[in-house]
């Protein structure tokens, strides 16, 4: 079985996330997507985008906002996580974070060089004033990130 990287258009990446993530409709938009395939056929997905915390948009910093893989495809999510980085520096982009959720162990990210640099506390996005519906976890998250 042999894993290639391959181009996925957001519109592409987006409907194949929907349909394969665990916790997480797909993002809204993205600057990129990254596509992962065994013999044509596409297992796994990623969506870059700016970062999601407005504190984080420097204007260097990139955020992948979206990894879902199928089962059984061993290392898939480290070569998505790694052809992620791999783009955003050719584009420019000097810092890439992306969150896991604290009972995920992160051992894709670790496999592909990335650190992990603290922890987010969870909170919902419902206000008195902007009422919402909260459709994702809300738990405590780990922030990863590459650094040139």
């Amino acid at each position: 079985m042999r894993l290639e990287i391959v181009p996925l258009t957001l519109r592409s990446a987006r409907a194949w996330v929907d349909m394969h993530h665990r916790h997480h409709k797909a993002p809204q938009g993205g600057l990129y997507a990254v596509g992962l395939a065994v013999g044509g056929d596409v297992v796994g997905a990623a969506i870059v985008g700016m970062p999601v915390a407005r504190g984080l948009a420097d204007g260097w910093t990139v955020e992948v906002t979206r990894v879902a893989v199928l089962e059984g495809y061993p290392n898939a999510n480290s070569k998505l996580y790694a052809a992620c980085w791999r783009a955003a520096r050719a584009l420019g982009w000097r810092r890439l974070i992306t969150y896991t959720l604290v009972s995920e162990p992160g051992v894709s990210l670790v496999g592909a060089g990335w650190k992990d640099v603290g922890r987010t506390r969870g909170r919902s996005w419902h206000t008195r004033t902007r009422p919402r519906v909260d459709k994702h976890p809300l738990g405590e998250k780990v922030r990863w990130e590459m650094v040139v």
